[in-house]
């Protein structure tokens, strides 16, 4: 089914979650939100714009790879722009608000999801971007979007 090196499959699919039967982009977004709370503990401002570019341009290879390899376009299997789009959410909060309002990761993985599955506000045009960079940029936006959710939250009601 998903015919290309394994190593390539686990960056892709972020640590196999994007391999769920139902719902990968859900399980996707999920673990990174999951693995946000340990990387909260050992983390300086910023953090999570890094993790978010870093993310993103590494991924570009290897989800051009996938898509090249099995010959699909954009394909549920491949996740790891929903971890980059969760960690692009998560930049826009100091550490220590995400740290002191634990449910503000949830939130945060609500308004992600939102986004990458209705893609309102142009989200939807960026998947026209080639290749791998159709694939990450919606993501990133929809990331964008949440974070600026989680900072007026934060801002109003904290």
């Amino acid at each position: 089914m998903h015919k290309t090196d394994k190593f390539t499959l686990l960056v892709v699919t972020f640590f196999g979650s994007g391999l769920a039967k139902k719902a990968p982009g859900t399980f996707g977004s999920l673990l990174a939100a999951i693995l946000s709370w340990p990387l909260l503990q050992v983390s300086f401002s910023g953090c999570f714009a890094l993790l978010a570019a870093i993310t993103f341009f590494v991924a570009i290879p290897f989800v051009n790879k996938a898509m090249k390899d099995t010959q699909t376009e954009d394909p549920g299997w491949i996740v790891i722009d929903e971890a980059a789009g969760i960690f692009t959410a998560f930049a826009f909060l100091p550490p220590e608000a995400l740290t002191a309002n634990p449910w503000m990761i949830a939130l945060g993985f609500g308004f992600f999801r939102f986004f990458d599955i209705l893609k309102p506000l142009g989200i939807h045009q960026l998947e026209k971007l080639p290749r791998a960079w159709g694939v990450m940029a919606d993501d990133i936006l929809g990331g964008i979007y949440s974070g600026i959710c989680l900072f007026l939250i934060a801002h109003f009601f904290l």
